[in-house]
């Protein structure tokens, strides 16, 4: 039996709520293997980042070339990117990958406040990757980052989406009853996706999502269909998040859910 291998280039989060574990586990769940590139370690739990040590640029190139060499991929996903350095090297091994769908998940801020990424790398991922990319899940405040700081996020979305093909802005980092999560497409006004706001922070919701979506574009689903499993499957594991730790609470990946 074969399943569709999924590449993610991510960093590693020692508390396993998010990172390369997270995506390891919510791709997984779909039914695909991961096979992982670490771009960075940290030095986390589950409340805050305390510290970033970036894979050094010659020992990641010569990873992503070893997996591109001996695996085929369904599907790519991103998510913390440590340097300029890094990107230009995805961009450059993504041209012998050019009809496979690339998700990314842009994080450049965790979410207890602690930094992953600076400014120049959400710049080269704008400038060198966003046009390869078949969708982008930033969350609200990663959106507007993007966005040189525009408040709007429907501007903020529409101005993506005229970069990519898909954009998915998440809401759980914003206030109000529900989670709205907005979908662009094509420089048109978004889609509205609401959902009932769980009690609690968690860590690693960012990644279980694009993870899934990316898993599921793997698996044959369109992008609208990848975006709604994917949703769905999320608000599950966060409605079961656990207490591993003394921080935020993490999503139950591993469970199988209905969809």
């Amino acid at each position: 039996m074969r399943r569709p291998n999924i590449l993610v280039i991510a960093g590693h989060d020692p508390s396993g709520g998010a990172g390369i574990q997270a995506d390891i586990e919510s791709v997984a769940a779909q039914g695909a293997h991961a096979a992982t590139v670490i771009s960075l370690l940290t030095c986390q739990d589950t409340t805050n980042v305390y510290g970033v040590e970036p894979v050094t640029t010659d020992f990641f190139a010569r990873c992503l070339d070893t997996a591109l060499a001996d695996m085929s991929f369904a599907a790519i996903k991103l998510g913390v990117i440590a340097s300029r350095e890094h990107v230009a090297i995805i961009a450059d091994r993504l041209k012998q990958l050019p009809d496979v769908p690339l998700i990314i998940d842009p994080v450049l801020v965790a979410a207890g406040g602690g930094t992953l990424a600076n400014d120049s790398v959400g710049q080269a991922l704008r400038a060198q990757l966003f046009e390869r990319a078949t969708a982008i899940t930033p969350n609200a405040r990663e959106a507007r980052a993007l966005c040189d700081g525009d408040s709007d996020l429907e501007r903020c979305g529409v101005a993506l989406s005229q970069r990519t093909q898909h954009v998915l802005i998440t809401g759980g980092d914003e206030a109000g009853p529900q989670v709205i999560n907005r979908r662009y497409s094509d420089g048109q006004p978004g889609q509205r996706y609401e959902w009932p706001r769980l009690d609690g922070v968690f860590h690693g919701s960012g990644c279980t999502l694009a993870s899934a979506i990316a898993a599921q574009i793997a698996l044959g689903r369109d992008v609208g269909d990848a975006f709604e499993q994917a949703q769905h499957y999320t608000w599950q594991t966060l409605n079961r998040a656990f207490a591993a730790g003394r921080g935020q609470r993490l999503p139950a990946r591993t469970t199988a859910f209905s969809s």
